[in-house]
């Protein structure tokens, strides 16, 4: 082997130790409780003891029966009313109907005007 690859190897050999040093990891906190370790062992025993939320399919469970305060008369009523009113979503909801107006320009005048602009004619002013 050539002696600059010997160089080469020893040198990357001495960097890789040097970045090799572990440290060690003192945590971000103290670990102090205010909990004596009764009260840890506890509330242990009721942790293991209760359901986990965090567990596989635990939203497929059947859910409690609800218990209303209103009648279901009264919803069932205001849900068919809701159902017969008008849409509040829909298109120009609350302008209502268009009444029809009452023009100061006679009809054929109006019908006349509106062949012209169909045929291409000049409007007369």
């Amino acid at each position: 082997m050539k002696t600059s690859k010997i160089i080469a190897a020893a040198a990357l050999s001495l960097l890789a130790a040097a970045g090799a040093q572990a440290e060690t990891y003192e945590g971000v906190h103290a670990p102090v409780s205010a909990n004596s370790r009764a009260d840890v062992r506890a509330q242990a025993v009721v942790a293991a003891r209760s359901d986990n939320p965090y567990a596989e399919a635990v939203s497929s469970r059947v859910a409690p029966v609800l218990s209303a305060s209103t009648d279901r008369g009264i919803v069932r009523n205001g849900a068919v009313a809701a159902a017969h009113s008008a849409n509040p979503y829909a298109e120009g909801y609350g302008h209502g109907v268009t009444r029809v107006m009452a023009g100061t320009i006679d009809r054929a005048t109006i019908r006349a005007q509106a062949r012209a602009t169909a045929h291409g004619d000049q409007l007369p002013l």
